[in-house]
Formats: C-alpha cells, sequence, structure tokens
C-alpha cells in the first residue's frame, strides 16, 4: 500500500490526513491548533505540522506529501532566513489603507488587467505596503516574501536558518493558487509583476518560485517526495473534484463562492478575485464576512438549536411571509459595506413568527452568495452545479433552500477535511504523475428548486 499525506495549515488550525494512494481511503489523522490572533510567528504553525503529524502517528512509509494553506498571509524574510516579524494573516485588517493608496496609484483597471484582482486588506501585496509605512526598519530587511503554505513547505524540504540543509531562500516555492492571491502575479502571464511588488516593498525581493500543479518542490530529509502545495479555497477545489461548471459554496465562519473556470477573470470593480486554481485552470472567487454566524445568531435569539432552526426553516413558505433579512451583522466584504449592520425588514403582525425569522435567516445569507455566484457568472464562468460545503452547508435547511436560491443542483458532499484531501490528492499528482480518481461521499443532493419571489424581495429592499 502507498500511502500519501495531506496538510491542512490554516488559520485556526492543523490538520494531516494519510490516505491510500489507491482508494483515498484515509488511514490516520491528527491535529493541533493554531495560536489566536491576527499575527502569528510562523515558529508555531511548524510546531503545530509536527504536533499533527506526530498525532496522526507520524508520516514514516509516506510516500508524499504535500501542504495546503491559509491564503494571502505575509511571511518575511531576511537574508538569513530569518522572519522578520509576526506574520500577518490574510483577516488582519490594518493594511486597509495600504490597500486604498495602491489602487489610487496604480488604477483599479490596471491593477485587475496586471493582477486579475484589485487588492484588498487580505492581500499580500497590502500587507507589504504596510510594512513599508509603518514598520520601516523591518521592510529594508525583507529579502524575501514567501506565504504560510511555502513556508512550511520549505521547511518540511529541511530548509530554515537552523535547519539540517541551511537558509537557501532561493529554494522556496510556491503554486499559481497561492501566486495569484498576493497582488503581484498575474494568472494571465504566469509572471511576477515586480513593478507593483516594488510599490508594495519599496524594493525589490526574492519570491517563491511558481511550479506547476502536477510539479514536486522536493523531497524531505527523509526521501518522501514534496508536491506544490495550494492555498486553501484551490485545495478544497481540487478535493472535490470540482471541473468546469462547477461552483464551490462554503458556508463557514465567512462565505465563499468560487467555480473553476477555463479563463482568467478580471474584475475592476474588485467583487470577484481572479485567482488561479491548482489544476491550471481558474478559480474567480467572492468572498463574504458573514455566513454560518448569521444562523448562529437568529438561532441564539429564538432560543433554539441548529437543527430546530432548520425545522422552523422549513415550516415557512418560500420568501418567509416577506420578512428580509440582510444579514450585515459583521459590515460585509461583498457588497463592499464594512460600516453596514444588519437590518430586518418587511415585519408585519401576520410576517413577524419564528419560522418566518428563522427562514429569513437562511434566505438571508443564501442571497449574499447567489449574489457573488451570479458575479462571477458575469464574467462568462459557468455554474451549473453547486457543491455545498462547510458547517452551514450541514443544516439540510440550508441545502434545501439553496436549492430554491442558487439557480443550480446541489450537491452536499459528506463532511470532511477536503482542503487536507486536495492537498493529498496533489501530493499522490506529484508522486506518480497523474491525479488519482478518488470518490467524492455525498450526503444530499437536491435538484434545483427555483422560488423568483426570494431574490426578489432580498433584491428590491
Amino acid at each position: 500500500m502507498t500511502l500519501v499525506a495531506g496538510v491542512d495549515s490554516s488559520t485556526q488550525a492543523c490538520k494531516v490526513v494519510v490516505r491510500d494512494l489507491e482508494t483515498g481511503a484515509i488511514l490516520r489523522e491528527g491535529r493541533a491548533r493554531h495560536p489566536g490572533g491576527t499575527e502569528v510567528d510562523p515558529e508555531a504553525w511548524w510546531d503545530a505540522l509536527l504536533a499533527a503529524i506526530e498525532a496522526a502517528g507520524g508520516i514514516e512509509g509516506v510516500a508524499a506529501i504535500s501542504v495546503a494553506g491559509q491564503q494571502h498571509g505575509m511571511v518575511a524574510l531576511d537574508a538569513a532566513g530569518r522572519v522578520v516579524r509576526d506574520a500577518l494573516l490574510w483577516n488582519d485588517t490594518r493594511s486597509a489603507g495600504a490597500a486604498r493608496e495602491l489602487v489610487a496609484e496604480l488604477g483599479a483597471e490596471a491593477l485587475a488587467e496586471r493582477t486579475g484582482s484589485v487588492p484588498v486588506a487580505s492581500f499580500t501585496a497590502t500587507k507589504l505596503r504596510w510594512l513599508r509605512d509603518h514598520e520601516p526598519e523591518h521592510a529594508a530587511r525583507v529579502a524575501a516574501v514567501a506565504l504560510p503554505h511555502d513556508w512550511l513547505t520549505w521547511r518540511l524540504l529541511g530548509h530554515g536558518p537552523d535547519a539540517p540543509l541551511g537558509p537557501e531562500l532561493a529554494r522556496l516555492s510556491t503554486d499559481r493558487s497561492e501566486a495569484s492571491g498576493t497582488g503581484y502575479w498575474s494568472p494571465a502571464t504566469g509572471e511576477y509583476d515586480r513593478e507593483i511588488l516594488r510599490a508594495a516593498l519599496g524594493h525589490d525581493a526574492l519570491l517563491p518560485r511558481v511550479l506547476a500543479p502536477e510539479a514536486r518542490a522536493g523531497g524531505t530529509p527523509e526521501g518522501a517526495v514534496v508536491g506544490a502545495g495550494a492555498g486553501d479555497n484551490a485545495a478544497a477545489a481540487l478535493g472535490l473534484g470540482a471541473g468546469r461548471g462547477d461552483a464551490v459554496v462554503s458556508i463557514g465562519t465567512s462565505g465563499t463562492a468560487f467555480a473553476v473556470a477555463e479563463r482568467p477573470v478580471r474584475d475592476a470593480s474588485g467583487t470577484v478575485a481572479g485567482f488561479a486554481d491548482a489544476t491550471g485552470a481558474y478559480l474567480p472567487l467572492v468572498a463574504t464576512l458573514n455566513a454560518a454566524r448569521v444562523l448562529d445568531a437568529v438561532a441564539g435569539l429564538l432560543g433554539v438549536d441548529h437543527e430546530t432552526l432548520g425545522e422552523l426553516a422549513l415550516a415557512a413558505a418560500p420568501g418567509a411571509g416577506g420578512l428580509v433579512l440582510h444579514p450585515y451583522f459583521e459590515g460585509e466584504r461583498t457588497p463592499n459595506l464594512p460600516e453596514a449592520t444588519a437590518r430586518l425588514e418587511g415585519m408585519t403582525l401576520a410576517a413577524t413568527t419564528r419560522p418566518n425569522l428563522a427562514r429569513a435567516a437562511v434566505e438571508g445569507l443564501l442571497c449574499g452568495l447567489a449574489d457573488g455566484l451570479d458575479a462571477i457568472r458575469a464574467h462568462g464562468v459557468r455554474a451549473e452545479r453547486v457543491l455545498l460545503i462547510g458547517g452551514g452547508a450541514q443544516n439540510p435547511a440550508v441545502a434545501r433552500i439553496a436549492a430554491q436560491v442558487l439557480g443550480a443542483p446541489i450537491v452536499v458532499p459528506r463532511p470532511g477535511e477536503y482542503v487536507a484531501r486536495g492537498a493529498a490528492l496533489q501530493a499522490a499528482w506529484a508522486l506518480t504523475g497523474a491525479p488519482p480518481d478518488w470518490p467524492l461521499p455525498i450526503a444530499a443532493e437536491h435538484a434545483p428548486d427555483a422560488q423568483p419571489v426570494i431574490r426578489r424581495q432580498y433584491a428590491g429592499r
């Protein structure tokens, strides 16, 4: 039996899953927590990876391993390979002003044309600009810039200031999906845009080699093949087997909608980020801030658990009797309304019932994601089937109402670590030269059941 391992180094934790290459069956797995906060010493990620590997029974006998990680974060290294300062994560918003400055200087249209995206605070380029302006002494020391998965891959290869193979910065590598989230790499040309990097950091720096999806980053000191790795959304799409015509809607703490596209997408409005995927195609993406926690808030208000919330929602008719919840509890990223608050409208004596409020919560969060899918479709991207994942997707009411809102067949895979699955699949690809065909376990499927009243009400208020 040939073993492969996939790593998901997310914001909250590191997960390691060891699988049988032939069948994809999970043989063992381990997990370790990451520190909280929006800036983290990368050594904590390395410690968590080692702990998760140990919890998974070690990787002795594993033939290949690949790392998927949280996108966008900034790992700044000096010439000796040492971390210059704690890494800023994707959810660190202190660089929002830097994002506005870069857009003002270089132009939204030009940035979208050059990189596929208009940078926001999550992008690496904006964090480098913040570093330049607020910590110039640190910026001046930066010799190389990596993302979280790039740095962990480098460490797996045996590199680092105190590692056996030393701090060979030229061995840093990344993949297309991660490079496309930096704000200074073009999915269309496959090249870094050094002018944007210099505008952000103030000077040039070494950047990781961008590897093809099936490429090997190298090998561990113990001899295991190390794959190229990927960003978390791209790894999830790979793990789900998403192909042309497929969209993925993830309902977690935040919400994302992305679809596999044949051509690069450029959106000067900034609504759609024109990312690359982990197969050689493209992965235009829309993110929302408000997703599963909308259900948490309304379930708490009604004094029920999530199962009962779903039962209440399904007891109400589509459109919730005219009750509409715009769920901007934490502001919103798409649409760009950072100061917005949630609002409940259409309240009448007849409409204001527990079932209608439960249904309005589900419809509201799904309408926000449906708007994101429509923005992606407006660029000519097909979204003919929706793979619904994340904690919120496990509520049967959410999946059934999604079939009424999203305008496509809904497939709900069984709960699983799909980012780690995608990384393991990529490891197998690097090992054998071809991606394995692992069956996708399905929990539920729903045919389209369009109920236009839902989105009409949502858009009309």
